[in-house]
């Protein structure tokens, strides 16, 4: 009864204000969520990490378990913990009714939702830590990046590795830094950039990073043109975590996303001056979590 009632409100919402598509989705989702974990302050004895684990279905499971080391088990369970809890946060769905499924690609996504036409969101995890972004409307990738320094060669030989995902403008910003560390930095910075719009369109390992150039003003006003062309549907943030740690959320237009992540979302259309707008809205310091919120339900 009640699910026949709510799909008379979305069909009022969507016939009666299509300009306004927004103010049909529930309050939770209406913003950008933006969570981060500090895995490395967490913890867990066996049994804790056991209990933790027991919350997720038992489908999402064998994916913590394949992992050797337990840093990689703990990413891996925290990463799906987010995942949960934002759902749960946005539809007040209790976790053993949540069913994330992953496009070929990885992707991951909820079955399509008329109540939530274009939500969407992207997990990232290295180095201490693991987080999560998701939008109501647009295409939204997250990725994050931990400074680490090669051990066996310099910061050049190191970044020489990637020179084919690089364009010659990226490389040569890169290589006029003021220092090794410089280089790093700059690296990783155009590095996570690019990660996070392939991961908002749900492309995968099979883009080529290297027809992705960025332009920036001292890292702001970032902008990007793919195959030399500007994408002027995109919006780009980059976030100093900590000395140690890099993240950037790419925001964009969902006809940008791959044919398999596409065919997750919404067949809902929505007005291109909400999507611009929404696009447009300025991302937001992220809010950090415990582990202990995740499993409480209090994120």
């Amino acid at each position: 009864m009640q699910r026949k009632k709510s799909k008379q409100n979305r069909s009022s919402c969507t016939e009666t204000l299509p300009k306004n598509l927004i103010a049909c989705l529930p309050v939770q989702v209406r913003k950008q969520t933006e969570w981060l974990v500090d895995v490395g302050r967490w913890r867990p004895s066996p049994a804790e990490f056991q209990a933790a684990a027991a919350l997720l279905p038992p489908h999402d499971r064998p994916a913590i378990h394949r992992f050797v080391r337990e840093e990689d088990r703990k990413r891996a369970l925290v990463s799906r913990l987010l995942q949960y809890s934002l759902v749960y946060h946005a539809l007040g769905m209790p976790f053993h009714q949540i069913r994330i499924n992953r496009t070929l690609e990885g992707k991951p996504y909820l079955n399509k939702n008329v109540n939530l036409p274009g939500f969407n969101f992207n997990t990232s995890h290295q180095g201490e830590y693991v987080g999560i972004a998701s939008e109501p409307l647009c295409l939204v990738g997250l990725d994050i990046v931990c400074i680490s320094k090669p051990q066996r060669e310099t910061a050049l030989e190191f970044i020489n590795n990637f020179t084919s995902y690089l364009t010659d403008h990226e490389w040569n910003c890169i290589v006029t830094a003021d220092s090794h560390d410089g280089m790093l930095t700059e690296f990783y910075r155009y590095w996570c950039l690019k990660e996070a719009f392939v991961k908002a369109t749900g492309a995968g390992v099979g883009f080529g990073l290297q027809r992705l150039e960025f332009h920036h003003m001292n890292w702001t006003n970032i902008s990007l043109c793919i195959d030399g062309e500007e994408a002027r549907k995109w919006m780009f943030w980059l976030f100093k975590i900590d000395e140690m740690h890099l993240a950037s959320i790419a925001k964009g237009h969902p006809e940008d996303a791959i044919d398999s992540f596409r065919r997750t979302l919404s067949d809902v259309v929505i007005q291109e001056g909400e999507l611009h707008t929404a696009i447009e809205i300025p991302e937001e310091a992220f809010t950090l979590l415990t582990v202990e919120h995740l499993i409480q339900g209090d994120a």
